[in-house]
């Protein structure tokens, strides 16, 4: 794409923008009360000193976080009304004072909200490669937070391992464990919906979680135990069944966030016998300014998947199910409440007003 200079300076071009959105509206996605969302009117901010104002290409809906929080699941705050989303892929329309690297019209990925019109630091953007497509970039968050678990559980060339649950996260976490050296790597889940998704990533093998579930894992697996389960579902009750699939010396990461108390545990037999290392892997517990080994700043791996996406090394073509425009996401977390095990990756798309 040909860059177009702006004569104008970072100040004047964000007050220039502010007189060419101000007969805009600004709309927002809101959770307005426990199971209903809608989309709203809200303020048009302008992009203050180090900040910009982007306006939204499209928007990637976060099943499982959002789907929790829209229900008030356990562990959510389940307060309404409340913003959501977190993965926004923009176009950049005006620059605040302060910023260099910038120019109106570059794309930009951020956490913004599901949101036409935001103005996010621009210490928290990383810009989207040039060939790379709106739709796959926007999976750059899920990615990021499927990473930040994979880094931690250290992956060694060539061991074995599971990923329960075959959810857009689950599913680019068997691909990051994948890409990290692990073999074979499995994909396991109840769904065979689900399943079939993991089969068009080519993942090693993808398992039902059934009573065979122990068999065909050891067969898969050179007839051992995973040496390293990761648990993508955030149910409680896949906890001490990944604690149970894990071998000796295991390692079990907890991906998702639990929904509900886990409570059927004997910590001695299913973890301190064992010698079991359980991580905690959720996305916030991240450095703020600096990376280290094993533990990245969100800025960081955010603009790791972002590389890794416009490389083709991360394939989300399959598990791109669904599109609504935004004037219809109300309609797309109707059906994110009923659980759909086909709804997989849901875009909301903002480019036409």
């Amino acid at each position: 794409m040909t860059r177009i200079s702006n004569p104008l300076s970072p100040v004047s071009e964000c007050l220039e923008t502010q007189r060419t959105t101000m007969s805009k509206q600004n709309f927002e996605v809101l959770f307005v009360e426990r199971g209903v969302a809608d989309v709203r009117a809200c303020e048009m901010p302008s992009a203050g000193p180090g900040e910009l104002l982007i306006r939204a290409l499209v928007s990637l809906i976060s099943p499982g976080t959002e789907r929790a929080f829209l229900l008030g699941l356990a562990n959510t705050p389940d307060r309404y009304p409340q913003k959501t989303g977190y993965s926004h892929i923009g176009e950049v329309v005006g620059v605040g004072a302060g910023v260099e690297g910038w120019e109106v019209g570059d794309r930009v990925a951020s956490r913004a909200n599901h949101k036409m019109f935001a103005a996010v630091s621009a210490s928290n953007c990383n810009r989207v490669p040039q060939g790379l497509t709106n739709e796959r970039a926007a999976f750059f968050r899920l990615t990021s937070i499927a990473m930040q678990g994979v880094r931690k559980a250290r992956v060694e060339l060539g061991e074995p391992a599971a990923v329960i649950g075959c959810g857009p996260v689950g599913l680019l976490a068997m691909q990051l464990v994948r890409l990290n050296g692990g073999l074979p790597v499995v994909s396991v889940d109840k769904d065979a919906r689900r399943l079939a998704f993991a089969a068009m990533l080519d993942v090693d093998a993808a398992l039902p979680a059934d009573d065979d579930l122990r068999t065909a894992l050891r067969a898969q697996c050179g007839g051992e135990d995973p040496a390293l389960v990761i648990d993508a579902t955030g149910h409680p009750e896949a906890i001490p069944a990944a604690f149970d699939l894990a071998r000796f010396g295991g390692r079990v990461v907890l991906l998702a966030s639990t929904r509900g108390d886990t409570e059927a545990v004997n910590f001695y037999r299913d973890v301190h016998k064992k010698g079991l290392t359980v991580i905690g892997a959720h996305e916030s517990t991240r450095p703020r300014l600096d990376s280290a080994p094993g533990w990245w700043t969100h800025q960081a791996d955010e603009n790791t998947a972002l590389r890794l996406l416009a490389g083709e090394r991360l394939v989300v073509d399959p598990i791109t199910t669904h599109r609504f425009p935004w004037r219809d996401a109300a309609a797309a977390y109707d059906s994110l409440a009923r659980w759909e095990p086909g709804m997989m990756g849901t875009l909301l798309d903002w480019r036409n007003e």
